[in-house]
């Protein structure tokens, strides 16, 4: 097959090219109007909040949402190293500091007794830890239950970074609707898009109306231009959110689309002694927005990263897991509270494709290479 196969390429079609040609033809072509307040009510509902901030990107979400927490120079955040560079780089951002937090070996997740035991050390050094920033891996929301609780005995926010679980839920209740403040991310390898955006869930109106504030250039209230504080040019384009209103009518079918991909992978696995799809134990929850897979080369005879060469020969996309940000250079210096759970995740795991506008042909065409690279090697 010589075109290429993406792990996420957009999905769109007549549907979004109507939106955006509907909101074009409407007048709105300038940042804000009518489709921006409809996709932020649309949002909300969707996830159960009362308040959506659309956004120019998942990043500028978090850089807000954290100057709005309070993140500045001396503070601390504590965060998932097993991200991926936006999550640390919004905090830097801000001034603050980065304290990294090792993640679970089933999920790739915070893990939280690391974060007690970090938060712990923290305190008895005379921290200034303003927020809690967990991430939700490939689509696979956190265990709420236990980061909250432990947020809670701290005293701490959690400001979630869902960029990649929209549609995902942890016991039932949507991602993006827990702790202080969630972000969602639309680039375009998400599982929506509005090709570049992101938006701020939160329950609290005066949380919302600041960062709303901050992303227009922190403009006072009055006829002339007037600041009192330094803002950014962050708000999602009218056209834009057009294109974001189209894709969340079609969330829940692109997710299931996903998920019959997915059940595909665990058919083909289930056959394969030594490969198993990464973190699938309660796929019910999950948006598997990403498919990843383990490789125990110890038991198949060759490595995660020999499969993704060969998968690129065939003009497949793959690649590891995001590389740990305590091992990336520009964030070598930060401490944290490290296993080595997430160093191995990225030495023995891949993503492969996984997006909901794959055809037919292509899944195909995967499943079939994955198969016969497994076979010549027995």
């Amino acid at each position: 097959m010589s075109e290429r196969i993406y792990m996420s390429s957009p999905d769109v079609g007549e549907l979004e090219e109507k939106a955006v040609l509907a909101a074009m033809r409407g007048g709105w072509i300038a940042p804000l109007g009518p489709d921006v307040d409809a996709f932020e009510h649309e949002m909300a509902e969707r996830i159960g909040v009362k308040h959506a901030v659309a956004l120019s990107s998942g990043t500028a979400a978090l850089h807000l949402g954290l100057l709005t927490l309070g993140a500045k120079r001396g503070s601390i955040v504590v965060t998932s190293t097993m991200t991926f560079a936006a999550t640390t780089n919004a905090i830097m951002y801000t001034g603050a500091e980065p304290y990294f937090i090792d993640c679970l070996p089933e999920t790739g997740n915070m893990d939280p007794e690391l974060l007690r035991k970090g938060l712990t050390r923290l305190r008895a050094d005379g921290a200034d830890v303003v927020a809690i920033l967990p991430v939700d891996l490939l689509g696979k929301a956190i265990d709420y239950t236990s980061i909250l609780a432990i947020a809670d005995d701290f005293g701490i926010p959690v400001l979630s970074d869902a960029a990649e679980s929209l549609g995902a839920t942890h016991r039932g209740k949507p991602a993006g609707s827990f702790g202080k403040a969630s972000v969602f991310s639309f680039n375009g390898n998400k599982i929506m898009t509005t090709s570049g955006g992101g938006m701020l869930m939160t329950d609290d109106a005066d949380l919302a109306q600041h960062v709303r504030y901050l992303a227009t250039q922190a403009r006072q209230p009055v006829v002339h231009y007037e600041h009192n504080d330094v803002g950014y040019n962050y708000r999602l384009s009218n056209l834009l959110a057009a294109l974001g209103r189209a894709q969340l009518s079609r969330l829940d079918s692109m997710i299931y689309s996903r998920r019959q991909l997915r059940i595909q992978y665990k058919d083909l696995f289930s056959t394969i002694e030594g490969i198993e799809v990464f973190g699938a134990s309660d796929d019910d929850e999950d948006n598997v927005w990403l498919t990843a897979i383990s490789v125990d080369a110890t038991i198949t005879g060759w490595s995660a990263i020999e499969l993704s060469d060969s998968l690129a020969e065939h003009n497949i996309e793959s690649r590891p897991l995001w590389k740990p940000m305590h091992l990336q250079p520009v964030f070598a210096e930060f401490r944290g509270e490290i296993s080595g759970v997430s160093e191995k995740l990225f030495r023995t795991h891949i993503t492969i494709p996984s997006g909901s506008a794959l055809s037919e042909s292509q899944r195909r065409f995967v499943v079939e290479r994955i198969s016969e690279f497994a076979e010549a090697r027995v």
